[in-house]
C-alpha cells in the first residue's frame, strides 16, 4: 500500500505471517499480545495513535471452536468487542478496515454455497461471536471490508493440514469426518487477496467496495477429501500414507456443532475486485511442499 502503513492484528497467527511474507514493497506491522491486547483497550488506542496506520487488517480472533462453548465471554471479547474497538478507531481516524470473518456464521443447512445475502444462523458460540463482530463493524460507520473465509491452513501455525501430517507420523490409520463440506483456503491465498484489496483501497475509497465478501479457496471438498489430498502430496516427500477411514460427524462428537455444508459462493469478490482464489487442490500441494522444504 503505497505511502502508508498496514497494521495487522493477530500478529502470531498463520494469516498474519502470510500477510507479512506477501507484503513485498509495502510497509507492514504485525501486532499481538501482549503489546496489542483487546482486553486492554487503553493500551490499544495508545498504540494505534502512535503507529498511525493507513489501513488495519484484523486477523485476530478467538478460534477455539469447542473451547468457546465453555468460555463464551472470552470468545465475545476477542470476536466482538475487539473488532468494535478497532472499527471505532477506524471510523474516528477515517481509515479503512479489512476484517476477517468465518463461514461458521451459517448453520450449513442451505444445501448450496452461501452468498453474502443469505441470512446467518450460527449454531455455536464461535460463529455467534464472529457474527456479532461483523455487526459491530457494520454499526461503527467505519469504511470496512468484511471477508468471510473458511477452513484456513498454512505450512505453519495450528491447522488441519499440519494436524493430519503430524498424526500420520504417529499412526498408520486415521478416522476423518466425511459428511462436512466446505472450501479449504490457504492462508497465503487469502493474504494475497487482502493485499490486493489494500492496494485497491489505497487508490482511493468510494462506497462501492464496502461491505461483506466471501473469500475462500475455489472448489469444494470434505475434511476426509482434504486429508486424502494432503497425504497424496506428502507421499511424494516420503511420508508413509496412512489409511484414512471416512466417518460421520456423529462418530466424532464435539461440544460445538459444525455446519455440515458451509461452502461459500465467492462470485461477489470476483465481480467487485477481480479476485478469485486458486483451486484448493493446487494450494494444498504448494502448502505441503512448503512443509517439507
Amino acid at each position: 500500500m503505497a505511502g502508508g502503513l498496514i497494521l495487522v492484528t493477530g500478529g502470531s497467527g498463520q494469516l498474519a505471517h502470510a500477510l507479512d511474507r506477501g507484503a513485498t514493497g509495502r510497509a507492514m506491522l504485525r501486532v499481538g499480545r501482549p503489546t496489542f491486547d483487546f482486553d486492554q483497550p487503553d493500551g490499544l488506542h495508545l498504540l494505534l495513535r502512535e503507529v498511525a496506520p493507513s489501513l488495519i487488517v484484523n486477523a485476530a480472533a478467538y478460534t477455539a471452536v469447542d473451547k468457546a462453548e465453555e468460555v463464551p465471554e472470552a470468545a465475545y471479547r476477542a470476536n466482538r468487542d475487539g473488532p468494535a474497538l478497532l472499527a471505532g478507531y477506524c471510523a474516528e481516524a477515517g481509515i479503512p478496515l479489512v476484517h476477517v470473518s468465518t463461514d461458521y456464521i451459517f448453520d450449513g443447512l442451505k444445501g448450496a454455497p452461501y452468498t453474502e445475502t443469505d441470512p446467518p444462523s450460527p449454531t455455536g458460540v464461535y460463529g455467534a461471536s464472529k457474527l456479532a463482530g461483523e455487526q459491530a463493524v457494520a454499526a461503527s460507520g467505519a469504511r470496512a471490508v468484511v471477508l468471510r473465509t473458511s477452513w484456513v491452513y498454512a505450512e505453519t501455525g495450528k491447522n488441519f493440514v499440519l494436524t493430519m501430517l503430524n498424526a500420520a507420523k504417529k499412526t498408520s490409520q486415521l478416522r476423518v469426518v466425511a459428511d462436512q463440506r466446505g472450501c479449504p483456503t490457504a492462508a497465503a491465498d487469502l493474504a494475497a487477496a487482502i493485499l490486493a484489496i489494500a492496494d485497491r483501497l489505497a487508490d482511493g475509497w468510494d462506497a462501492e467496495p464496502a461491505g461483506v465478501y466471501h473469500a475462500a479457496g475455489s472448489g469444494e471438498t470434505t475434511w476426509h477429501g482434504l486429508a486424502e489430498a494432503v497425504f497424496a502430496r506428502a507421499e511424494r516427500h516420503g511420508l508413509a500414507r496412512p489409511a484414512v477411514a471416512a466417518i460421520a460427524t456423529a462418530d466424532w462428537p464435539t461440544p460445538a456443532r459444525r455446519p455440515p455444508d458451509s461452502r461459500l459462493d465467492c462470485g461477489k469478490l470476483q465481480r467487485a475486485f477481480g479476485l478469485r482464489l486458486p483451486d484448493w487442490r493446487d494450494s494444498v500441494d504448494r502448502t505441503v511442499d512448503a512443509v517439507f522444504a
